[in-house]
Formats: C-alpha cells, sequence, structure tokens
C-alpha cells in the first residue's frame, strides 16, 4: 500500500472497539482533524471536543458467533491497522461462538513507560505483556471481553515526560490557578489518554477485545468522594472545579461514551444533541455542552448514571459506579443514593429472571476486604458518625483520610444492602440462583480471591475477586498490611477495637480462597456452563512474560 497523503487525516488514538452484543459493534476513534470514519462499510462524522476531534462507529448486521476483521478509514484513506503491523489483524467476535467465555479483568495502570529510565522502578506492565501472550495464541483462546476496573490514568501522578510537558504548556498565571505537577483541565487530560493508551501492544488489544470500563479516583484525584470534609476542603482550592469538570468531560469521552448500547446512545440526551451539533458542523466545539453536564454531574450526582449493564449470552456483567454518586452526609453517608442503588438491585434481578449462569458485578473497590481492615473501616466510620464535629470526629476523618478508609466497609449501610441483595439472588430468592455471583474489583495493588460462606443456605457461590495493579507497585508497608489483615490475631484484635465503639457488627462471614498476590497482574475468568474458574498472571520485576500464579475453580467442575 502506498504511502497515505500528507493531507490525508490521521488516526491519534483508538482504535477501541467497545460494546459489543451477537449483531453490532461500536467503534471509539480519535482524529487529528474533522473527517469522515468508515469500518466496514459503516461510517460516522467526527465530532469536536475542546479542538480534539473523535468518532464513534455503529457496526450493524454482523452475525451472531462471527469473527469479521476490520479496517479504519478516514475520508476513505487506511489509517489502521498500520503497514507491518506484528499483531494479528483487528477483528470483531460477536457473542454466540462454541467454548468457554473468557474475561479478563484488571485495574490501575500507570502509563507505560518508553524506556528503561522512565520505569520508575516500576515492574513490566502486565496489559503490555498480556497483549503480546493474546496475540500469540490461537483466536479460539483469546478473551471475549476486558473489564477495565479503575485509575486507567493517573491525574495526580504523572510521568517525568508529562510533567515536562505540562510546565511547557503553563505559562505563570495558569499554573497559578493549578496544581503542582497534576492536570488541570480537559486538554491536560487528553495527554494522559494518548500517552497511556498509545503503546502498539495496548492499541491492539483495544482495538480486538471489548471493553468495559469504570473509573476510581486517580481519574480525577487521589481518595475523590472520601467524605464530606474531604469534599469541602477540595472544593475550596482555586483549581478544582477545573479538575473536576476536565476529569468527568474526558471520562465522557474516553471511557464512558463507549460503554453505552446502542439502545442507551440512543436515549441518551447529551450524545444525541452531539450528534445533531456535529452533523450541521463537524468543527462546531462540543465542550460548552459538556463542560455543563459535568458540572451539574458534580453538584448532583442523581443527574448522571455512570454505571450500566453488559450483556454476554450466560453471563451478565453490571458495572457499579462507586465513586461519583457518593452520599457523603456523614449521618447517611451511602456508597449510592436511593435511586442508583434500586437500579442495581433490579437489573440484577432481571439477570436471575432472564436465566444467567453468572452474574458479575464490577466495581471499582471491594465489597470484601481483609477482615481486620474491615473491622478498621467499620470502628473508623462509627467514630464519624457519633461524634461528627467533636474532637473525637476529627480524630476518625483525620484517620479515615490518612488510611484511605474508604471501601464498601466504610459505607457499612451500602455494605449490607449489597450484601443482602447478593445473599437474595445466590439464594434463589428471585428464582433460580446462577451458579456464581462474583464481585470483580480493583484499587488496592494486589490480588485476592474470598468466598462468602455466611449465610449458610446460598445455592449459589458468591466470590469477591480483586487484581491490582495492571502497572504500578505496593510499597512495602502496604504488602506487610494486607498480609497481616487477613490473620487471625489482626481480626481478632480489630473485632474488639469494633466493639469498644459500638459498630454493627455484620452478619456476612467471608474466607480467603487466594493471596494475597502482589506485583503487576491481570485475572480472568472461564466460564463455561455453571462452571467458573479464576485464573491470575503475575510480572514482577525483571520479568519478561507474565507468570500464572493461580488457577481456582470457583464453581462446578
Amino acid at each position: 500500500m502506498s504511502a497515505p497523503d500528507r493531507s490525508s487525516p490521521a488516526l491519534l488514538l483508538g482504535p477501541l472497539l467497545r460494546h459489543v452484543d451477537p449483531v453490532s459493534a461500536t467503534v471509539w476513534v480519535e482524529t487529528d482533524r474533522p473527517c469522515e470514519v468508515d469500518v466496514l462499510g459503516r461510517t460516522a462524522r467526527t465530532f469536536c471536543v475542546g479542538g480534539h476531534h473523535y468518532a464513534l462507529v455503529i457496526v450493524e448486521d454482523l452475525e451472531p458467533g462471527s469473527t469479521t476483521p476490520y479496517e479504519v478509514r478516514l475520508d476513505d484513506t487506511r489509517a489502521w491497522p498500520p503497514e507491518h503491523s506484528e499483531f494479528p489483524p483487528s477483528r470483531i467476535r460477536t457473542p454466540g461462538h462454541e467454548g468457554p467465555f473468557r474475561l479478563a479483568f484488571g485495574s490501575c495502570r500507570y502509563a507505560s513507560p518508553r524506556t528503561v529510565e522512565d520505569s520508575e522502578g516500576i515492574p513490566p506492565d502486565a496489559l503490555d505483556l498480556y497483549a503480546s501472550q493474546v496475540a500469540a495464541l490461537p483466536e479460539d483462546r483469546w478473551p471475549d471481553a476486558l473489564v477495565l476496573l479503575g485509575d486507567q490514568v493517573y491525574a495526580d501522578e504523572l510521568t517525568k515526560r508529562t510533567k515536562s510537558l505540562l510546565h511547557r504548556r503553563r505559562d505563570r498565571e495558569q499554573a497559578a490557578h493549578a496544581p503542582d505537577d497534576q492536570v488541570a483541565d480537559f486538554e491536560e487530560y487528553t495527554k494522559l489518554y494518548y500517552e497511556s493508551w498509545q503503546d502498539p501492544q495496548v492499541r491492539w488489544l483495544l482495538s480486538t477485545i471489548p471493553s468495559s470500563m469504570i473509573f476510581d479516583d486517580h481519574e480525577m484525584i487521589d481518595d475523590w468522594n472520601t467524605s464530606a470534609a474531604w469534599r469541602a476542603k477540595a472544593s475550596q482550592e482555586p483549581w478544582w472545579q477545573g479538575r473536576i469538570t476536565g476529569g468527568l468531560v474526558s471520562y465522557w469521552v474516553y471511557q464512558h461514551l463507549g460503554n453505552l448500547s446502542l439502545q442507551e446512545l440512543a436515549e441518551n440526551k447529551t450524545w444525541q444533541a452531539i450528534q445533531g451539533m456535529s452533523a450541521d458542523d463537524p468543527t462546531r466545539d462540543a465542550e460548552p455542552m459538556l463542560r455543563e453536564m459535568a458540572e451539574l454531574a458534580d453538584a448532583e450526582p442523581a443527574t448522571i448514571r455512570w454505571s450500566y449493564v453488559r450483556h454476554w449470552g450466560d453471563a451478565r456483567l453490571i458495572m457499579v459506579d462507586s465513586r461519583a454518586g457518593r452520599v457523603l452526609e456523614e449521618q447517611h453517608r451511602r456508597m449510592l443514593d436511593e435511586d442508583e442503588f434500586a437500579w442495581v438491585e433490579g437489573a440484577m434481578r432481571r439477570a436471575v429472571d432472564e436465566g444467567v449462569e453468572h452474574l458479575i458485578l464490577g466495581t471499582s473497590l471491594p465489597w470484601l476486604l481483609p477482615h481486620a481492615i474491615h473491622n478498621l473501616e467499620r470502628w473508623n466510620e462509627t467514630l464519624n458518625v457519633r461524634h461528627h464535629g467533636r474532637w473525637r470526629g476529627r480524630m476518625a476523618e483525620t484517620v479515615r483520610q490518612a488510611a484511605d478508609l474508604e471501601h464498601w466497609a466504610a459505607f457499612g449501610h451500602s455494605f449490607e444492602r449489597l450484601g443482602e441483595a447478593v445473599t437474595r439472588v445466590a439464594r434463589g430468592d428471585h428464582g433460580r440462583a446462577p451458579s456464581t455471583t462474583l464481585v470483580l474489583s480493583g484499587d488496592v495493588h494486589h490480588a485476592y480471591a474470598a468466598e462468602l460462606v455466611q449465610p449458610a443456605d446460598l445455592v449459589g457461590r458468591v466470590h469477591q475477586l480483586t487484581v491490582s495493579p495492571l502497572h504500578n507497585q505496593a510499597p512495602h508497608p502496604i504488602r506487610v498490611g494486607f498480609k497481616i489483615g487477613w490473620s487471625r490475631a489482626a481480626r481478632r484484635w480489630t473485632e474488639r477495637l469494633a466493639r469498644l465503639v459500638k459498630a454493627d457488627p455484620t452478619r456476612l462471614e467471608w474466607e480467603k480462597k487466594a493471596g494475597p498476590y502482589f506485583g503487576n497482574q491481570i485475572g480472568e475468568l472461564v466460564l463455561s456452563g455453571r462452571e467458573a474458574r479464576f485464573q491470575l498472571s503475575v510480572a514482577e520485576q525483571g520479568d519478561e512474560h507474565l507468570r500464572k500464579v493461580l488457577d481456582n475453580p470457583l464453581a462446578g467442575g
């Protein structure tokens, strides 16, 4: 193929294969100028946000269980795949093929280094290694889905390269209103996504394996929405409004839009308005509209639902936003507001009604923690609630923020409500119980598997599967803390501490089945009928390949 004309549009990021069902798919791209994007003869005009250009191509009329290689053409010039690519052709694989369903998952991916000097002592990127591993496998061994559970980019922990770029961009006035060595607005967020997703391995993987994503805190800032006190302090910063607005706009563009099904896209007023705007003038900037959406979403979280559902035949993913929609009033703390929780419970019941074998809940923060850490979070929340505004409450708030005590256990009402919803499903209260209910999480920079063992009358099995990080590291004190967190001695001591402040005990009981594992890592679920397995692969410093360290049956077999 001859080299494209220098005046031809170019692909900056993507393609990202996003929502795939048995007969359709969406493909997301970023281009360097307005153009028409073609995938398998289906076209879409780009839309503009902050001077950047994007498109979401809807590919319909596919066959269930089919495999279709594809190219991306920009104004009828081929832009993907790159010439002389070492990877197999990108392809759309629709659900319905024979064999097990394979789902890869993980979280927390600091941008992969370009040189040894850039590595900053972090072990090899597990997602890069996984992509190379998948590319060498027969297609029937490829994963069917990739679930990314938060911290896809780090807005507050920048690489040396990005710090240098931002310092050159900012003049004195901008720097005075921006946090040092952190991104400040939408334009700077675009640099994070470009840096994180431009690896050849990851670009190929995301072009071939449908991805489902949800944010955690570092897409915005460390400990985002930990508490009302945290939020009140952050909101006083002169740079905060630009940060949260830029973060939510960039998340909508780069992650959330691709999470939506065709029906949700048709019903999404923001997307339809952008489509209408770009149809009239593809250079008209949608950033003001999206900024207004983001400001409202931050001030009134109920105005947008970031949670969503993915349908995969016998498996169903319910992805739960456990960051943006929190209720932070100290006396009424909730991980989700009432309407959002009711939506999650309704989605769980519908999954049972439709006879799924494996119900998967995605939440960036683990639900079932090591027992000692769970007890500490219950102790801390109780102190905050009962002594709010007094010195004990202020002390507890300081500990909460310093020790990151902000998981489901730190929202006791929500922890128990999710437990009730899960056990009702696993007990068969809504109909035939799925073989497994699986809670997939990240955040805590190590991996473990735990199983719910009380109540004892469950028909289906309930597991917490936590995998983190894809590319980061846990400092030595964190490793020690999580190892101790599962010990009987630490559990007994923290139970006494929780009883001392009269924290409400939970009726649930869970046991660690595997872990903790450290290093950069990626997990896989292998689902076949009512059987399920959890596999974990890890890379430590100096590794050139992933090492499989766990192959654990979850149900059946």
